[in-house]
């Protein structure tokens, strides 16, 4: 049986509507979940296993505004005659500590045809105006998706092109219901998007760059603006897109909006994705960047929004972990950070309160 490689996410720790905090983690089987006794902790209840018969270790998680949790996998399972089942399943978390619902199958966009289906990469997944959105690299090295409306009820898969796509497609979806999707590709960054919350998903133009499989992901920088962040294949630095020109009624305004995208290198290398979070300190709008450094630990950058071009000032703290971090903000406000140890314990650190910038606490094991 085919298995896909897992890709680490950051999107894992979400405020429910309540307040409290929950932290996912993919397992063989199932996923761990975490969470916030009362908004703002300190303590937590946890690890407990969410048993998924089938369930491989990677996973999307997505929120919907009024605070539902999409989680998102890849089953597969073996049938009598010794040949794999492989589909894509979703449960949804209503409520912070609450059970989620039955796993639901969407199936596969091959169909009953089972080699090509094993060969899937990992979901990844939204939620616009309307309803969820998921996204997976097909066998062929293009993109399908297939999306829920407003009733639930979910579209035929279709084929949103491309090709030799890499592993780690990410979805991000801006406050007011437009989705983003990036592919890192062989030799390009892919992009798609929503013109408007809720229409039709379609491709823009590609960005030339030599991605690092596994490394995308994006980020609500803005009202209604998303940033994307990956690192290059050779070197490991992180890399995001240049502002496109706005346009232009002049000559001179055409010309720009149809130049190729450019990237920027906002420096800071490691590996994996990057987390990603809009927050407010000191009065400001800024943007906090997190990710493992080529350490093995937690660095921390922040700049303005709107102004994540710029070469990132890193700052590390903590100790070695595995994956990616997640970043959210707490009840009380508090830029709040989660990273999964080496020996497998969830460990959180909170923004020092009444000290200007972002200075991180103690981190808590638990």
């Amino acid at each position: 049986m085919a298995v896909r490689t897992a890709t680490p996410v950051t999107g894992w720790l979400l405020r429910g509507s309540d307040g409290r905090l929950t932290a996912y983690a993919p397992a063989e089987g199932g996923v761990v979940r975490w969470t916030e006794t009362r908004p703002g902790g300190p303590e937590w209840t946890g690890p407990e296993l969410l048993a998924v018969p089938g369930l491989e270790a990677c996973l999307s998680i997505a929120q919907s505004p009024q605070g539902y949790v999409y989680l998102v996998g890849v089953r597969q399972r073996e049938t009598e005659a010794g040949e794999a089942d492989t589909d894509i399943v979703y449960a949804t978390q209503f409520q912070s500590g609450r059970p989620p619902t039955n796993w639901r199958s969407i199936g596969s966009p091959h169909g009953p045809d089972r080699q090509r289906s094993a060969q899937l990469g990992v979901p990844t997944a939204a939620v616009d105006s309307a309803g969820l959105h998921v996204f997976v690299r097909n066998s062929g090295g293009g993109v399908c998706g297939r999306r829920q409306d407003a009733r639930g009820i979910w579209s035929p898969w279709a084929d949103m092109k491309g090709s030799h796509v890499l592993d780690g497609l990410t979805a991000v979806a801006t406050p007011g219901g437009r989705v983003e999707l990036l592919g890192p590709a062989s030799e390009f960054v892919l992009r798609w998007r929503q013109e408007q919350p809720g229409g039709p998903v379609r491709r823009v133009r590609n960005v030339p760059a030599k991605p690092g499989a596994c490394s995308a992901t994006a980020g609500v920088t803005g009202d209604d603006r998303v940033t994307h962040f990956w690192r290059d294949a050779a070197d490991g630095s992180l890399q995001t897109l240049a502002p496109e020109p706005a346009s232009a009624e002049t000559a001179e305004g055409a010309e720009a909006a149809d130049a190729e995208p450019a990237t920027v290198s906002v420096g800071g290398t490691g590996s994996g994705p990057v987390a990603v979070l809009h927050a407010v300190l000191d009065g400001h709008d800024c943007t906090v960047l997190a990710q493992r450094a080529a350490s093995g630990l937690l660095a921390v950058a922040v700049s303005p929004s709107g102004d994540e071009t710029l070469p990132a000032q890193w700052s590390e703290t903590g100790e070695e972990f595995t994956g990616a971090p997640a970043l959210a903000v707490d009840a009380n406000g508090r830029v709040t950070v989660a990273v999964l140890g080496t020996d497998g314990h969830l460990r959180v650190a909170r923004q020092r309160v009444g000290e200007r910038g972002l200075t991180l606490g103690e981190w808590q094991r638990v």
